[in-house]
């Protein structure tokens, strides 16, 4: 129960990795505020979370939109009266093109949600969070922030920015015992790499030394540890969980 009594805001906690997460919290004693622009699916986490004796709430957002985040936080502080950890997990991929031919409606939307959605959340909790003197805040960034990625540039250069704006806010907030850190998944087991062919996912983990892909839980499990008081000295890192495919 590391986390008993801290309370958990995870942006996008209807997919795959964010009900992770939120469940991992949940475990470790966390209520936790699931938000996420499709109503089904974060109810869906919200009705396993308090099946499982846990406390949680779910609110419809977007956070590309400033307004919708701000509801997050209220809905957040209205329920549970404080907010101590922001897991900014919310993000899309986009069409898969090179750049000459990238639809300039799709970069806008990938940079919206990717990078300055995370933008509008850590402006809504900080204040908070400074007010408290404690806070723990997680970006999911990815392999694709490091090493790049055919295709999808945009999501590549927003996740390359997340890492860049990580480290900037982590310097802002530092004094305040606020930590901010990145962790940067590679290939994992979710419903986007079960589309690919037999021989794409062999192809994949032919690139990964560990020889898998990751599960959803290597990354909760990372983020977990950076939301505990066991990482209170780590801030503006990225940690690599990517199963030795990109090594610092």
């Amino acid at each position: 129960m590391k986390l008993e009594g801290k309370v958990a805001i995870v942006t996008g906690g209807g997919g795959g990795i964010g009900r992770v997460i939120a469940l991992r919290f949940t475990r470790e004693g966390a209520p936790v505020v699931l938000a996420g622009p499709t109503e089904e699916k974060i109810k869906s986490v919200e009705k396993e979370i308090t099946n499982l004796g846990g406390r949680a709430i779910s609110v419809h957002a977007d956070v590309a939109e400033e307004a919708d985040v701000e509801r997050i936080v209220a809905a957040t502080l209205n329920a549970f009266s404080r907010v101590d950890i922001l897991v900014n997990n919310a993000g899309i991929n986009g069409p898969v093109l090179p750049v000459w031919e990238y639809p300039l409606d799709a970069w806008d939307q990938v940079i919206r949600v990717d990078l300055t959605g995370v933008f509008y959340c850590c402006r809504a909790v900080v204040p908070h969070m400074r007010d408290a003197g404690y806070g723990r805040i997680v970006n999911v960034a990815s392999i694709a922030g490091k090493e790049g990625s055919p295709g999808t540039a945009a999501y590549a250069a927003a996740k390359a920015a997340l890492i860049g704006f990580t480290k900037s806010l982590a310097q802002e907030v530092g004094s305040r015992n606020i930590t901010v850190n990145c962790v940067a998944p590679g290939f994992i087991d979710t419903d986007m790499t079960r589309a690919l062919t037999d021989a794409q996912r062999e192809k994949l983990v032919e690139r990964i030394p560990l020889g898998r892909l990751g599960a959803p839980e290597d990354i909760a499990h990372a983020v977990a540890f950076l939301a505990s008081s066991e990482a209170g000295y780590i801030t503006g890192a990225t940690l690599h969980v990517n199963g030795g495919m990109f090594m610092t």
